[in-house]
């Protein structure tokens, strides 16, 4: 009920309660002066009695109205709370076993032995090219192609050694593949090694090679 309607419905009661007034005298003073008083006076009797009932009204529709959340425990209040472990400390990969070690320094011992050979040869090869100069198929041409295939052959223990740790470092990778293992590392310094070295005869090899024409 809003207070228009309310101040309708009072309009009409007071109305109904107002004394009757002959005809005759509805216009004079007195009828009208009678008529304002009862008026008021039932409309503030109405209003007070009224007004309490109509505010309790109002604020009942108001607090239904709107919705506050519950101050109960909630689920999620009761759960027990779950402590996460630290994560683990990794375990260090172990070194390389002492059959890997050995085998790795008797590869390196043959690579560099190889490699001392095919320097003191490399001299006596260089020296038959320069001879041969440019006689193909001279007998001083010949000399150097003996000369340079031993210095050539002087490097085969150098590529087998080589050979050997390529496939040494691809097991030690496959069996550690997310992680380099100390093995993986050995096993790969000592190829970076004899690789240099194979690289540097071949060198070597070419140059002499290209100036003999063959």
């Amino acid at each position: 009920m809003t207070w228009q309607t309310l101040a309708e419905t009072l309009t009409r009661a007071a109305e109904m309660r107002l004394p009757h007034v002959d005809n005759a005298h509805s216009d004079s003073f007195a009828a009208r002066d009678c008529r304002r008083a009862c008026y008021g006076t039932f409309m503030i009797r109405a209003k007070a009695r009224l007004l309490p009932l109509f505010l309790a009204t109002g604020l009942a529709a108001c607090s239904s109205a709107g919705t506050y959340p519950s101050l109960a425990i909630r689920p999620v209040e009761r759960a027990t709370p779950v402590v996460q472990n630290p994560s683990a400390t990794p375990v260090p990969l172990p070194p390389p076993s002492a059959d890997t070690v050995t085998r790795i320094n008797g590869l390196l011992a043959s690579a560099r032995e190889a490699d001392s050979q095919f320097a003191a040869r490399r001299t006596a090869a260089e020296r038959a090219v320069s001879a041969a100069g440019s006689s193909t198929g001279s007998d001083s041409w010949l000399s150097a192609q003996v000369a340079v295939s031993a210095l050539q052959a002087s490097r085969d223990p150098s590529i087998a050694a080589l050979a050997e740790l390529d496939t040494m470092f691809a097991t030690a990778r496959d069996a550690s593949p997310n992680e380099e293992s100390p093995t993986t590392k050995s096993i790969a310094a000592a190829r970076d090694e004899v690789q240099a070295s194979v690289t540097a005869q071949d060198e070597v090899v070419s140059r002499l090679n290209a100036r003999l024409g063959t």
